[in-house]
């Protein structure tokens, strides 16, 4: 089996942040795409990157880095179009793959390294999910090839929630800060953060 990949959701609407693109938000002088993207990548595994077309502006942020752009043509139905799309494009020796949600800027190269680690360092059978320093579940997650099916076979726009709830076996891994809950949806919260920074 090969490593696990990381499959970064980037084909929402980002309906919330009212005409603006919160993954093409500016972080540390570039998209945040792109910043996350190159963070995936330096944690060593494949890349696969969910978008709503090929052609879709965000690609341009991801111009010149070695990733497989997965195309969601009905990425509308929500987020688990985009995580079957992309279990789809997957090796078929892939022992893992991890959701990395486009929307996350303080997950860092370190954080993602730490999480694929811990699911090396199980053999890759369990669930391994980030939280934060208190021990709330947050992101990334690393499913293993066992929960592939039923990663394909999700609905709606709740993620892999309803995996989450059912699965016993699940290892968290502790990350620094709110780096494992920190998502920002509209402009009042990115404000909020910048202002923090």
């Amino acid at each position: 089996m090969s490593a696990a990949a990381i499959l970064i959701l980037a084909a929402g609407a980002s309906s919330r942040m009212r005409g603006g693109d919160k993954i093409m938000e500016e972080v540390a002088g570039a998209p945040l795409l792109t910043v996350l993207t190159t963070r995936a990548l330096a944690a060593g595994s494949e890349v696969f990157v969910a978008l709503p077309s090929a052609d879709h502006p965000r690609a341009a942020a991801l111009s010149g880095l070695d990733v497989t752009i997965v195309p969601v043509p009905d990425a509308a139905e929500g987020m688990a179009r985009s995580i079957a799309c992309g279990v789809a494009a997957l090796p078929v020796d892939t022992s893992g793959v991890m959701l990395l949600p486009a929307d996350m800027p303080e997950l860092s190269q370190a954080d993602l390294t730490a999480i694929l680690r811990a699911f090396a360092g199980g053999m890759a059978r369990h669930v391994v999910r980030g939280a934060a320093t208190d021990g709330t579940a947050g992101h990334p997650v690393v499913f293993p090839a066992r929960c592939f099916d039923d990663l394909s076979a999700l609905q709606g726009d709740q993620g892999a929630r309803s995996i989450l709830n059912a699965e016993t076996d699940i290892l968290t891994v502790a990350l620094p800060a709110q780096h494992a809950l920190t998502d920002l949806d509209t402009p009042e919260e990115w404000a909020a953060w910048r202002a923090k920074q």
